[in-house]
């Protein structure tokens, strides 16, 4: 599953050696791209100065790494030579940062039990960074890696990618914060809301999967599609009220959202007035376009009347946009208004030539669907004036 050989649970535990402490020396080139991975998990608003931290944990031959911020933590590990094992955190950011602009050589990490700061060298270059004590660090869960299943990781991103960008904002609702994620034998189905509009996404898999159910953090999906674009392989499973994703030699933990999310098969009506193919390209550059004049929260209207769609945005004081595109359109002209980034965001999920709008009346939700009937985008309208 993970090349980190030590139990994962164990670093947030203080593992300073005895003697001189810990001294390491690693490539600087991995150590780079290790950091960039953990340190997506460092807390940038936090007044906890520790969770601003990157944990280093020597030992075994391997340098540890690992961050948090208490919804996502991050673990990966890197071959070194490791002359003394021990631990230590030491600020993310500023490790990052002077890691990206050492030269390409090796780089010797050294703490000592009885002191305060890490000295960092690399050729010419040395640094001194104040440190945090490993024993103050947050332990981090425990993972069984017998409990994980292995998943498509072409499809778990691309699941994630289509369906993200709908889940709510608002930590005051924490359950719309989160992306459904249901694995249902040889299907993968994934649903978002933030109130305002709801991506819905299945995805066949080429074998069945164990079930689960879970309510992930988005941001946590979104971390897990960033590392696993070029992964081998990618595990999942749930612990207690922790969400778990191995990517190759990374590990990823995030609690599970408790409560109920809205079922999408209730809200997603039965029934439409109108039903229209739309070319998916033309319709965004349309929509893309009028969508500049549609400034303070003005809305996109639509207007629908026999064989075409006028797409018009006016924002008070500062101007007027208006676009006519042919469409298959029959019977009493309907007006309809939007909010353009939501309707932006909705086709732009749409994967393929064509998308499939469904309309009932200018109060209720429009419903954008595949040509293949895999996604679902439902949004609600905005009341017109005038």
């Amino acid at each position: 599953m993970t090349s980190i050989e030590t139990s994962p649970s164990d670093v947030g535990k203080a593992s300073l050696g005895t003697g001189s402490g810990m001294k390491i020396t690693v490539g600087r080139d991995e150590l780079v791209s290790k950091l960039g991975v953990v340190a997506r998990a460092v807390s940038t608003r936090t007044t906890v100065q520790i969770l601003a931290g990157v944990l280093l944990r020597a030992e075994g031959g391997k340098l540890e790494l690992a961050a948090t911020d208490m919804e996502v933590s991050l673990r990966t590990a890197l071959d070194a030579q490791v002359e003394g094992e021990g631990a230590v955190v030491v600020p993310g950011k500023l490790l990052s940062d002077i890691a990206r602009l050492l030269p390409a050589s090796e780089v010797t990490i050294e703490h000592r039990s009885d002191e305060g700061v890490v000295t960092i060298a690399c050729g010419p270059s040395s640094y001194r960074l104040n440190t945090y004590s490993a024993e103050d660090f947050p332990r981090l869960p425990e993972v069984n890696a017998s409990a994980l299943f292995a998943v498509e990781r072409a499809a778990l991103v691309e699941t994630i990618q289509r369906v993200g960008r709908a889940a709510s904002r608002d930590e005051s609702r924490p359950v719309l914060t989160g992306i459904l994620v249901r694995f249902e034998g040889s299907k993968l189905v994934m649903a978002a809301t933030d109130s305002y509009r709801m991506s819905v996404k299945e995805t066949p898999l080429e074998s069945a999967a164990t079930e689960l159910e879970a309510i992930v953090p988005a941001r946590a999906l979104q971390e897990l599609a960033r590392i696993a674009g070029g992964a081998d392989r990618v595990e999942v499973g749930v612990q207690e009220n922790q969400v778990v994703f191995s990517v190759d030699d990374v590990l990823l933990t995030t609690r599970r959202i408790d409560g109920q999310f809205p079922n999408h098969k209730q809200l997603i009506p039965e029934q439409f007035e109108h039903t229209l193919s739309l070319p998916r390209a033309e319709l965004l550059d349309v929509v893309r376009r009028v969508s500049v004049l549609a400034q303070r929260n003005t809305p996109l209207r639509l207007r629908f009347a026999e064989g075409e769609l006028t797409i018009q945005a006016q924002t008070q004081d500062i101007g007027e946009a208006k676009e006519t595109l042919p469409v298959s359109f029959a019977g009493d002209t309907l007006e309809i208004g939007f909010n353009a980034d939501f309707l932006r965001e909705g086709i732009e999920s749409i994967d393929g030539d064509d998308l499939q709008l469904n309309l009932i009346s200018p109060l209720r939700p429009g419903l954008i669907r595949s040509e293949q009937g895999d996604f679902w985008y439902l949004i609600m309208p905005i009341r017109l004036a005038g």
